[in-house]
């Protein structure tokens, strides 16, 4: 019996560590889903890095009280499982986001951001924010854009001397 305790107890440290280290998480209501779609869902979290697993909900009640983080007790009932982002705190309510739509049947619970609880619609406005590599290149054309304009009209002006 003890030997039983301490696995619960280690499962629940491994919980707890794998939220603090996290940059994000979201917990997912995954009731539903076949076989071929939780391969599917699995595969597209670990190409991102995204660790993702089904825990009792008591031990992840029990895990994220331990961090002091009671927001997510009543969202902790029926089948749940977390997507913890480390790297790219964005991509766990990316992906979720895109298997609720391809999949049409399992939903997000609520999520958390910089420490922060998010809510299910908070989660799926996240998910819509492009890539850092996107925004990049979206403020560099935005800054090329007036100098390009300049250079042209300037080499207009300057065809019309000629």
């Amino acid at each position: 019996m003890a030997n039983n305790k301490e696995e619960k107890k280690q499962i629940v440290a491994e919980i707890g560590e794998k939220i603090k280290n996290g940059s994000s998480f979201v917990l997912v209501d995954y009731k539903g889903i076949t076989v071929a779609e939780d391969t599917v869902l699995r595969n597209a979290f670990r190409k991102e890095g995204v660790d993702y697993k089904v825990y009792k909900n008591r031990y992840l009640k029990i895990a994220l009280n331990n961090l002091g983080y009671t927001d997510y007790d009543e969202f902790l009932n029926g089948t749940t499982a977390i997507a913890i982002g480390t790297d790219n705190p964005l991509a766990p309510a990316k992906i979720v986001t895109d298997k609720i739509a391809e999949f049409k049947k399992m939903t997000c619970k609520c999520g958390m951001l910089d420490k922060k609880f998010v809510d299910a619609a908070t989660v799926s406005a996240l998910a819509k924010i492009p890539s850092k590599e996107v925004l990049i290149a979206q403020l560099l054309g935005m800054l090329q854009s007036p100098i390009r304009k300049l250079a042209v009209a300037l080499n207009a002006v300057a065809e019309k001397q000629k």
